[in-house]
């Protein structure tokens, strides 16, 4: 995906706003907004690649990060049962990365990056969503907030007190089956994992692996963050570049003169070149680095992705070559879904719909992340309206092609009189589709056409519309 003009203004997503509802002193919030670390995910692509090819090297070591339980999303499964794919975008996996400034920072525990990684094991893909850190949500049980204190709030519900930084993994948990109910009702889609880090584990990474060679598109320029490079305002020239870890921070962190897509676009970069780092230089064959990394990680990284989960995750992702990494955006420059806005005096972010209005973002979701069993089968739809009320198959067209179906046209039957929508699989070799299909309808299959005269036109399935879809207008 392409990095949005350098002219365009960018949607404004640093606020001055107040700190976490849970806090009473909003000056914490005015001195973490400008040091606390904003958090990088780029450990998480270290941490799983670690976690496949160490399985039997550095168990123990391992078990401090990956600290899941036994549940496995479907999609992680070898040759997945579709019965198991409980509706379209189930074939992918979903993770939730969350960045922290942790430690002695202030507000440690705002989760001012967060990213949703979705891969798809099936056709060896991976797109990363930048999520706005500002977008104003309803937080189930908790009441109206930034996302970026979702987190914090289940943590400190879980505690039953305002104390920061725990690592109890029960407080991570809660602040984890918080942070994914509301950004599940944001996205629409389902957060299988989630991963947590912070700057430390990130930057001594990079350390460790003796820094990393990046090729900067343009000088990034940001005079908020010179206090942090001896003063220099230049962050990055243009042009190759070799990062330590600490510059390698601050160029993932920059985002006061560009925007938060601009930094995605480089913490995706910054993950691409870790991960190359990390498996070209032989650091998997060197017990210092290793111990090292694994001691960073067990103290800086939070997971649910069992050791065994991980082990999966990486036997898939290695195949992902760099090209086939993507990234999006809420703010993307051809179809925001977001736009700056003011609650209560404070800026926030707000869907371009209108407060809490997720169904227009739900959708340019699903068009992003469309689910590997559809795309791979790529199966002939054919919908045809069984009833005298015009439209219906449209309908019906648009809303399977937002899922990723290959809808090959739509017409009336020849004679009306349809009273229910009937599926009709007329090939029998697309099991992954005919499951999603007959959810979708609420019922199973039929093995042909019961009006012969009907043209299929090639199809592979036959959706005919009944009547009963004139009172039933939900997808």
């Amino acid at each position: 995906m392409t990095q949005p003009p350098a002219a365009r203004p960018p949607i404004d997503m640093e606020l001055p706003g107040e700190d976490s509802p849970l806090r009473l002193a909003q000056t914490k919030w005015h001195r973490a907004r400008r040091f606390a670390s904003r958090g990088l995910a780029a450990a998480v692509i270290v941490a799983i690649t670690f976690g496949g090819l160490l399985f039997s090297q550095s168990y123990l070591k391992l078990h401090k990060v990956f600290r899941g339980g036994t549940s496995t999303a479907a999609a992680l499964k070898a040759n997945v049962n579709p019965d198991l794919l409980k509706g379209e975008g189930r074939g992918r996996v979903n993770i939730l990365l969350l960045g922290r400034g942790g430690g002695t920072h202030d507000a440690p525990d705002l989760t001012d990056t967060l990213m949703l990684a979705s891969v798809d094991p099936v056709n060896h893909t991976t797109t990363l969503l930048s999520i706005p850190r500002d977008l104003w949500v309803n937080v189930p049980g908790q009441g109206v907030m930034k996302l970026n204190a979702a987190w914090e709030a289940g943590e400190f519900k879980y505690q039953g007190s305002g104390k920061t930084g725990s690592t109890d993994p029960k407080a991570v948990k809660a602040g984890f089956k918080l942070v994914d109910q509301t950004v599940e009702q944001v996205l629409g889609i389902t957060i299988d994992y989630n991963m947590m880090v912070d700057f430390q584990a990130f930057q001594q990474a990079v350390d460790i692996v003796g820094g990393v060679n990046m090729n900067v598109p343009t000088d990034l320029v940001d005079p908020t963050m010179s206090w942090e490079n001896a003063g220099n305002s230049v962050l990055a020239k243009a042009g190759p570049q070799a990062f330590d870890g600490k510059h390698a921070l601050i160029y993932a962190r920059s985002r006061e003169t560009t925007s938060d897509f601009a930094r995605a676009e480089r913490q995706r970069a910054l993950l691409v070149a870790l991960k190359g780092k990390v498996v070209t230089l032989g650091t998997l064959s060197n017990p210092l680095k290793m111990s090292s990394l694994l001691n960073t990680f067990g103290n800086n990284v939070q997971t649910d992705l069992s050791l065994s989960n991980a082990n999966r995750l990486y036997s898939i992702t290695k195949g992902v070559s760099d090209d086939r990494v993507s990234s999006v955006s809420l703010a993307d420059a051809d179809n925001p879904q977001v736009m700056g806005g003011n609650i209560n005096g404070q800026s926030v972010v707000l869907p371009k719909a209108g407060l809490f209005s997720y169904e227009p973002i739900q959708q340019f979701v699903r068009g992003k992340l469309k689910d590997p069993y559809i795309l791979k089968e790529n199966a002939k739809v054919l919908i045809l309206n069984g009833t005298l009320v015009p439209g219906l198959a449209t309908a019906k067209a648009d809303e399977l092609k937002g899922y990723g179906y290959n809808v090959i046209g739509t017409a009336n039957t020849p004679s009306s009189g349809w009273t229910q929508t009937t599926l009709i699989d007329l090939t029998h070799k697309n099991k992954y589709t005919k499951n999603y299909l007959e959810q979708r309808l609420n019922q199973k299959a039929a093995a042909s056409l019961a009006d012969t005269t009907i043209p299929t036109n090639g199809a592979d399935f036959v959706i005919i519309i009944g009547s009963n879809e004139t009172s039933n207008t939900q997808p």
